[in-house]
């Protein structure tokens, strides 16, 4: 079973699974400030769940790669939408600040 780490948790999860869902149901907070009310619930318009990921997840897709083309949201930084990957294997995750998780201040790392 892949291991996610993610604000000092280490969570096992099934091969394939979308890591917002597995993220929330053990207490992770994806979202900053009014984005925790105000966010699309998982259908990747949104951008706000966006994180930084290291380790096997699946390939970006058309929806996340035009939501995160889109500002305030920069291409060339390496955040994914958390409500639009799978999980391949172990993953180690890093949330951003601001409303989008688009800054480069850094609201939560992996192992804190």
């Amino acid at each position: 079973m892949p291991e996610i780490t993610a604000q000092g948790k280490t969570i096992e999860c099934e091969f394939g699974e979308n890591l917002r869902r597995v993220l929330i149901r053990n207490g992770i907070n994806l979202h900053n400030g009014n984005a925790t009310v105000i966010n699309c619930r998982g259908i990747g318009t949104c951008g706000t769940c966006a994180i930084e990921i290291e380790g096997a997840v699946s390939e970006m897709e058309w929806r996340e790669n035009a939501r995160l083309s889109l500002p305030p949201h920069n291409p060339e930084k390496s955040r994914r939408l958390a409500c639009q990957v799978r999980v391949l294997g172990d993953v180690h995750v890093t949330k951003y600040g601001g409303f989008w998780g688009q800054t480069d201040a850094i609201e939560w790392k992996p192992e804190a």
